[in-house]
């Protein structure tokens, strides 16, 4: 057998065996007579191609040549780049951070006085505008202080580490899984909800003690400690604590509606979310790009890419819940509030304060009541509130969106 490759073989630049800095290493000989060791010396020391990855050890064959640039030339490239990764990062964590306040912290006075409305059933105005919501809201405010619609905040953040850290022990100590994977089955998807449903049942009387504060009027309250929420928990369990009245109902009479409404909330907002977020990446992915992939512009498109469309698709998906599953939290509220003494600000006027003397003997209950009462939208007391505090929400994403842009257009 002879070598199928020519003497002289000028394609891709090859150096053939009679270059002579390849003299030492390939002999002029035929195969045919070259022995085992030449043959092994040949395939392990391949030439040197232009392009390839076959190279010597610290020797480096650019696909191109070209001529070095002089240092103030790169200097000036470096500063037009695109903005750094550091700033990336910076600019991630400040949009991310803007949305936990808006969440947690802005929206706080909408909640507590959401929640006002809904264990109100004195209540003859229903709240059903914003506009009559951000009123009341005020009178609140001016009658008994900055603090009257920022209370209870605490009790949140407390009842969500506790549903945090109750998730996490209990996928650590059970094969039920915390997330779901791209590739999931009916299984890993009862599996997951039936975590969903052991956290809210552990987390159920410590959000009974935190509605009880949020919903408490300023006027009679004390000023609680961060960690009562979770001493008012522990004590609902054992039947210690502060005294109730009769009427309070007990917690495997709580645990149906408040699992039931917790896992329809998270299959709500998690398809919701999916579907947005889905929806929004292929519609950036179909938009028409510039000519010029370098642009500034683009680069920034992109960067907005890459953050905002999980946040709209968040911010959608607890919209969406909230809205469909209005009425079911207002059952919820009325039966977890029910028998706990709690006084609260009368929500027609915002001056006064009222009693929680309800009745229900469970769920069916409390929902054949409110439709004889109160009507089909005693269900809805509060929803003007629920309008001002995404309103709120959507505001910052838009005013956080163009932050980020002036900043990234000015790096």
């Amino acid at each position: 057998m002879t070598s199928r490759r020519p003497d002289s073989f000028e394609g891709l630049g090859y150096r053939g065996r009679e270059d002579p800095s390849f003299s030492g290493g390939y002999s002029g000989r035929s195969f045919n007579n070259s022995s085992g060791s030449d043959l092994q010396h040949w395939v392990t020391t391949p030439p040197d191609i232009p392009g390839s990855r076959n190279l010597h050890f610290g020797d480096r064959t650019p696909q191109f040549e070209t001529a070095s640039a002089p240092p103030e030339a790169a200097e000036e490239a470096q500063s037009a780049a695109p903005p750094s990764e550091q700033l990336n990062r910076f600019a991630g964590f400040g949009i991310g951070l803007a949305s936990l306040f808006t969440e947690n912290v802005l929206a706080h006075p909408c909640i507590v006085f959401r929640r006002q409305c809904q264990v109100n059933y004195h209540a003859r105005c229903y709240h059903l505008s914003p506009l009559t919501a951000i009123s009341v809201m005020y009178n609140v405010t001016k009658t008994q202080g900055p603090k009257a619609l920022w209370k209870g905040m605490g009790s949140t953040f407390v009842v969500q580490g506790v549903t945090l850290g109750t998730e996490g022990i209990i996928s650590e100590c059970t094969p039920l899984p915390r997330e779901l994977s791209h590739k999931w089955n009916p299984k890993q998807v009862v599996g997951h909800l039936v975590l969903k449903g052991f956290t809210y049942v552990v987390a159920m009387p410590f959000y009974s003690a935190s509605l009880i504060e949020t919903v408490q009027s300023e006027i009679i309250r004390d000023n609680p400690g961060i960690l009562d929420c979770v001493k008012e928990g522990i004590g609902r369990v054992v039947g210690m604590g502060v005294p109730h009245s009769k009427r309070l109902l007990p917690l495997w009479n709580l645990l149906f509606p408040t699992v039931l409404h917790g896992l329809l909330h998270y299959v709500i907002s998690s398809t919701v979310q999916r579907l947005v977020l889905y929806l929004l990446r292929r519609q950036n992915s179909g938009s028409p790009k510039h000519s010029s992939p370098d642009s500034q512009a683009d680069a920034v498109q992109s960067m907005l890419d890459a953050y905002f469309p999980e946040l709209m698709a968040s911010f959608a998906a607890s919209l969406c819940a909230d809205v469909l599953l209005f009425p079911l939290e207002t059952v919820l509220h009325r039966l977890h509030i029910q028998g706990t003494r709690t006084i609260i600000d009368n929500t027609d006027l915002g001056f006064e304060v009222l009693p929680i003397n309800t009745q229900y003997e469970g769920m069916r209950d409390c929902i054949n009541a409110i439709r004889r009462e109160e009507g089909t939208l005693g269900f809805y007391k509060g929803f003007g509130s629920i309008v001002v505090q995404y309103s709120l929400h959507a505001a910052v994403l838009q005013i956080t969106k163009m932050i980020y842009s002036m900043l990234l257009r000015n790096a």
